[in-house]
């Protein structure tokens, strides 16, 4: 992709700085050799860049006159990646001065960009906001040029005079030059104006419109201010995102008019290759090598396997079940199951409660705890234990204190009797 593309639009205030100085840095990020020239005299794209265009010893200026080579005018990007051309106010004296030229005033920087074409890979010209002779300039030293636009009525003006000088440019002095794309930039998409102009677009330049739009983002906005690309300002901003995408799509054109793209089933298929190669190459290197053992050929019987082989591969059939000894079909019939034993288990620890007679009617508790009935002898234990502090069946609860078998609940009629006496 060796490439000079001019990105112009007579009206100002469409993007063409952001445009050069984010897609020079989106570019540069695919490890391409990326110069960015700057021919506007206010400088911006200088600026944006993080270089201070009041402390220049060269710069375009220089260039266009023939003052210096161009090797000695360009700057270094760090850490954007990207080399720069530089320029400041001393750019409009330039301008004026080829005006004043007889003949040859619209090829300089064509001749100066000549030494230095096959060195980069990519070469953006950020032009200045006016059909100039700097603009002249970039036109015939181009190979295409890109049109950044804002989706209202005003730039849809400015494209018919670009197109318009485009014509007399490649008439004149530039046959080759062709249009790159339109790009849209600070688009809305909530703006029925700018959906209506992009319509537009797309119905007049069809496939030259590049399907990446640029969104209008406060981290594009503010990235000039730090002297930096947005992508560096902040890699996660949906401009940072867009100019990406663009460097993306201008690849894959070129890829596609220079017949070197792939498929995309074959790039999907090597790209699924590349991410296996390494889990394959890690498993080949964990087993030990070994001859693969030749196939046998088809219709041919199949030898006989060892008896330790034959067991191994012969499928896991239940077998039937062996007659079980005497004794140890006794201890299997005698043994409860595990749930059955844990019940049991309960039932025997529980057997004084089970096994105790039937409780007297509630008279004759009455008569009991009052001590008319028989006591129960000493050591003896008592026919219905309870468990202490435990509710009886019978509105009786254990005292655990207590030498008695059992001690009248709450509300028995002992108790009512003895709260009514009177005190002697």
């Amino acid at each position: 992709m060796q490439r000079v593309i001019a990105i112009a639009n007579q009206k100002g205030g469409v993007g063409k700085t952001t445009t050069a100085v984010n897609l020079a840095a989106s570019l540069a990020a695919t490890k391409r050799r990326v110069l960015l020239m700057d021919l506007d005299p206010q400088g911006n794209a200088t600026m944006g860049s993080g270089i201070d265009k009041g402390s220049l010893t060269y710069s375009t200026c220089e260039v266009l006159l023939g003052e210096c080579e161009l090797a000695q005018a360009l700057v270094p990007v760090e850490p954007s990646g990207f080399t720069l051309l530089p320029a400041n106010q001393d750019l409009t004296a330039a301008e004026v001065r080829l005006l004043t030229l007889p003949i040859g005033r619209e090829i300089k920087l064509r001749q100066a960009l000549q030494p230095k074409r096959e060195a980069f890979d990519v070469i953006l010209i950020d032009c200045p906001p006016a059909l100039n002779m700097l603009t002249v300039n970039a036109l015939v030293a181009a190979d295409s040029v890109l049109i950044p636009m804002q989706c209202e009525y005003y730039a849809l003006e400015g494209l018919t005079a670009l197109l318009s000088t485009i014509e007399q440019i490649r008439d004149a002095a530039n046959p080759e030059l062709s249009v790159e794309g339109v790009l849209r930039t600070m688009f809305d998409p909530r703006n029925n104006l700018a959906n209506e102009v992009s319509a537009q677009l797309i119905a007049h330049f069809a496939d030259k419109v590049f399907r990446t739009v640029i969104p209008r983002n406060v981290r594009l906005a503010e990235a000039p201010s730090f002297g930096k690309p947005v992508l560096f300002h902040d890699k996660e901003s949906r401009g940072a995102l867009a100019y990406l995408a663009l460097a993306g799509e201008m690849i894959r054109r070129d890829e596609i008019a220079s017949g070197h793209t792939r498929p995309v089933v074959a790039q999907a298929l090597e790209a699924r290759a590349a991410g296996a190669a390494p889990a394959a190459g890690s498993a080949s290197a964990a087993a030990p090598d070994a001859p693969a053992a030749p196939a046998p050929p088809r219709g041919a019987p199949q030898a006989p396997l060892p008896e330790a082989a034959a067991h191994a591969a012969a499928p896991q059939v239940a077998a039937p079940e062996a007659a079980v000894p005497q004794a140890a079909g006794t201890a299997a019939e005698t043994q409860p199951p595990v749930h059955a034993a844990a019940v049991g288990n309960a039932a025997e620890a529980d057997t004084r409660t089970l096994d105790a007679p039937a409780l007297p009617a509630a008279g004759e508790a009455d008569a009991h705890s009052a001590g008319g009935g028989p006591q129960a002898a000493p050591g003896a234990e008592p026919q219905h234990a309870v468990l202490p502090g435990a509710p009886d069946t019978n509105g009786m609860t254990a005292a655990p204190d207590s030498d008695e078998e059992f001690a009248p609940a709450h509300g028995s009629t002992d108790q009512e009797e003895e709260l009514h006496e009177e005190p002697p």
